[in-house]
């Protein structure tokens, strides 16, 4: 008990088995314990003086209940040995009050009693009725047995409880038939109700005692509270807590713990090795909570929801997209100024239509490439917002259809041009197979290629809007999954397929005579295009949900922005700065130096 760090210590036993334990107990100098007494010794009146109260004192516990016992103390002035010659019990105690014998055949050899002695003259602790506690219980038991003995003797043959309805015989009482009548005893005294239940126990009535100091610096035994088993269940105990003091003469309640409770949020982690009360506190899991002291395990929350950060709730799990926020309207600016950019630049071609130079870069096409353009800057726009059936399956294929007729019309580009200056070569009239109606079939065959492959990619398993769970649990990512991903895949595939075309027929003729040659600039836009979507690929796949989008539309806008500049921003510098070079003369390079 001194190298314990326990605090409060239970003690059931007997008055005379805590006598030599507390003479050891004082002896080693403990004090700081608070006791908690069981019935046998909470009112024992030999611990109860001051010598006792550094060690004892608010000690508390459960006592049988005090009452009445009308006219016990003018009954104790008549006993004395000559009244009663025969009890043995008088004896002992003439013996232990006084130190004589009532009888000269005393085994003790004690000196003879006067005769004149009385409980009443001594004042005895044995005359105090105030209050007695088991000599009230044993009060009531007697009365009990004589209701029981009563009610037997009242039987009517015939009538009784027993086999046949018979009743117990006087003069051959057995021990099970008075408790059948004493189980079924009801009757009060002083006021309080004496019965018993089915397994013979009475209604618990006890005192809750608390060792208090006295005036004298003894111990009292103060009567803080009430234990009545008569109440509704929770509300048998009252307790004045006021009124309580503790060890050490303190008024806060002691803590006696090998661990502190564990706060909801957390769980209990019992210590190997050591008493179950000995644990630590664990924090729970993200997704799990506890929302009670000391709880053994965390539950995990639904599917739906997640944990606060205390983790004692669950709550609503965070539903996210590529929403107008900072990064969506950012990227609906890049998109609206792209599209003005190029509808600027449409303007600027249309205006100044009969000039050289959108002459000779064929005038039907560019307007064709900057109409796809234009498209292909809106279609960022269907990425931001929340994922629907038909956005998802929309935003796919228009940005993969759009793409594929503006390359589609920079590779017819790209053969007229190649095709342009091959016929200046004698014996070569390949132009008349790439005329206007030509050009406008590789355009067309070239996307509807494509249109065929969205229209499989829609009819075997359409894009449609996911909630992804699995990237970030405490979130719900409202995603378009592509439905087939091979159709995925062959859509970027085909528009590749067409980049690299492109690109290769354009670096072959990119050393054509000429002051101004559109294959240069189609190639370095082939260049930034497929540089463009092949860091497109590896960012996509990694990237979840809203970013994955967010990465889509960024490459869109990337690339359209490319086309746009390297293909236009030459024309344009030209038109707009340098007029006096858009003839036709420059631009074959013939003009005259």
């Amino acid at each position: 008990m001194r190298s314990s760090t326990a605090k409060v210590v239970v003690v059931f036993a007997a008055e005379g088995e805590m006598t030599p334990f507390l003479r050891d107990y004082m002896t080693q100098n403990i004090t700081g314990i608070q006791w908690v007494a069981s019935e046998a010794w909470v009112t024992a009146s030999a611990f109860s003086g001051r010598e006792y109260y550094p060690y004892l004192g608010g000690t508390i516990g459960f006592g049988i209940k005090k009452g009445q016992i009308s006219r016990l103390g003018d009954f104790l002035q008549t006993v004395n040995p000559k009244r009663y010659p025969e009890n043995v019990l008088v004896h002992e105690l003439w013996e232990s009050l006084y130190g004589c014998s009532p009888f000269l055949s005393s085994v003790n050899q004690m000196p003879p009693c006067s005769g004149q002695e009385t409980l009443f003259e001594h004042n005895s602790a044995y005359m105090n009725t105030s209050s007695p506690r088991v000599a009230y219980n044993v009060y009531k038991a007697v009365y009990a047995i004589a209701h029981s003995l009563h009610n037997l003797l009242l039987c009517q043959p015939g009538r009784g409880p027993f086999q046949n309805n018979s009743c117990a015989q006087s003069n051959n009482i057995h021990p099970w038939q008075l408790q059948h009548y004493l189980q079924e005893v009801n009757f009060q005294i002083a006021g309080e109700e004496v019965d018993f239940d089915a397994k013979g126990d009475s209604v618990p009535y006890y005192d809750i005692i608390n060792w208090q100091r006295g005036p004298e610096g003894n111990i009292e035994f103060v009567n803080v509270g009430l234990f009545d088993g008569t109440k509704a269940v929770g509300e048998e105990l009252l307790i004045q807590e006021d009124g309580i003091k503790w060890a050490g003469h303190q008024s806060e309640v002691p803590v006696s713990v090998c661990s502190a409770s564990c706060l909801p949020g957390f769980r209990k982690a019992v210590r190997r090795g050591e008493p179950i009360c000995c644990f630590d506190c664990v924090p729970c899991d993200s997704g799990k909570i506890s929302n009670q002291t000391n709880s053994v395990d965390c539950t995990i929350c639904p599917e739906d929801f997640w944990s606060n950060n205390d983790r004692t709730a669950c709550i609503s799990k965070k539903v996210e997209y590529l929403t107008f926020d900072s990064l969506g309207i950012a990227l609906t600016v890049m998109s609206v100024v792209g599209a003005c950019f190029t509808l600027a630049v449409c303007g600027v071609f249309f205006c100044h239509r009969h000039t050289a130079i959108v002459r000779v870069n064929n005038s039907e096409l560019s307007f064709f490439i900057l109409f796809a353009l234009t498209l292909c800057f809106l279609c960022s726009l269907l990425f931001i917002g929340k994922p629907t059936y038909w956005s998802c399956m929309l935003r796919h294929t228009a940005f993969s259809i759009t793409f594929s007729l503006c390359i589609s019309c920079i590779l017819g580009k790209t053969l007229v041009v190649l095709a342009a200056f091959t016929a200046t070569r004698p014996g070569h009239n390949i132009m008349k197979w790439l005329g206007p109606k030509q050009q406008r079939t590789i355009i067309s065959s070239c996307t509807l290629v494509q249109v065929v492959i969205c229209t499989a990619w829609l009819i075997d398993a359409p894009p449609s809007p996911s909630r992804n769970t699995q990237y970030e649990h405490s979130k719900i990512i409202l995603e378009c999954s592509v439905g087939s991903s091979l159709a995925f895949w062959c859509v970027l595939g085909y528009i590749g397929l067409q980049a690299c075309l492109c690109f290769v027929l354009a670096f072959l003729a990119r050393k054509l005579p000429g002051n101004f040659n559109e294959a240069k600039f189609i190639t370095f836009s082939m260049l930034i295009f497929c540089a463009v979507w092949l860091a497109f690929i590896p960012a996509y796949i990694s990237s979840p949900g809203n970013y994955a989008d967010a990465v889509e539309s960024f490459a869109i806008l990337a690339s359209s922005f490319g086309l746009l500049f390297c293909l236009f921003a030459p024309k344009s510098y030209i038109i707009l700065l340098k007029p006096e070079k858009n003839t036709k003369q420059h631009l074959m390079g013939k003009e005259n130096k």
